[in-house]
């Protein structure tokens, strides 16, 4: 599975992959998948190099210093961890449309994610 499709299905059921709705969780559970990856020896995807530049990025689009990491910033400028949640998925849209990613739909529950 593709870290973005990955993070799709975490914001379909985030409390069945993080156990509460939660910015801080969904943080921990990606660095833990990219811990094991690396443990494995699996080579970082294009995904996963792009996913890397999402914490300037995010800190640049919320005008805040780039010092913490992108859960930090965008749990600043909200209200709760849920809301932060919220706001991380319509901040992840944003950095793949602005990243000319397309995302197409090749089944009613399967998705596949093209770097142009």
């Amino acid at each position: 599975m593709e870290l973005f499709e990955l993070i799709n299905n975490i914001r379909k059921r985030p409390t069945m992959y993080l156990g509460q709705t939660s910015i801080g969780q969904l943080r921990t559970f990606l660095a833990g998948y990219t811990f094991a990856r690396r443990q494995l020896g699996i080579t970082q995807t294009p995904q996963e190099k792009l996913f890397s530049t999402f914490q300037p990025w995010v800190a640049k689009r919320l005008a805040l210093s780039p010092q913490q990491h992108w859960d930090q910033l965008i749990l600043a400028a909200s209200q709760s961890e849920e809301e932060a949640l919220q706001s991380f998925f319509q901040l992840f849209d944003e950095f793949v449309a602005s990243h000319n990613i397309e995302v197409r739909s090749m089944a009613q529950n399967s998705r596949t994610v093209t770097i142009l």
